[in-house]
Formats: C-alpha cells, structure tokens, sequence
C-alpha cells in the first residue's frame, strides 16, 4: 500500500476563527484574527454591557480586512476551529 497519498499528521494545522452573527442575517461574518479568544472576550463584554450602542471596527488577516458594525446588531459570536493541509 501506498502512502502518498495518506495525510501526514505534521502536514495538518489547525486555526481559530471568529464568527459574528448580526441580527437579520443568515450566515456569520468569518474572521481571521491574530488573537480570536481575546476579541471573542472582549465581544462577548460588550454584549453584556448596558451602554448605548457602539461601533465596533475589527481588522482581520482572511479574505475579509476590516469589519465595521454596531455591537446593538450583534446577536451572537463563536470561536470555531479548522483543520488545513499545508503543503509540503
């Protein structure tokens, strides 16, 4: 048998991604950020918080470079973990 075509263990990464869910909308907003937990944290205060709205700008390293939204429009957030092959 040949292994070639086997995935090597080494070859798999894992990274984390930020989903926000705005109200109204069907699919999240997919963000890849340098320190997804810390801004998840810090999202997740400002839902929780009792203040008027505020506008939140985010930067990202995905295929999305900058979001800019209204935190009273964030109707929920998740870290979710992918599995990618890099190639050798």
């Amino acid at each position: 048998m040949s292994t070639q075509n086997t995935p090597n263990e080494q070859n798999i990464q894992v990274k984390i991604s930020l989903l926000i869910f705005l109200k109204g909308s069907v699919a999240p907003i997919v963000l890849y950020v340098e320190n997804p937990q810390a801004i998840y944290t810090n999202l997740q205060a400002v839902m929780q918080a009792q203040e008027a709205p505020k506008l939140i700008e985010l930067e990202a390293l995905g295929p999305i470079k900058k979001v800019c939204l209204v935190s009273s429009e964030i109707s929920g957030i998740s870290l979710q973990e992918e599995q990618y092959m890099v190639k050798a």
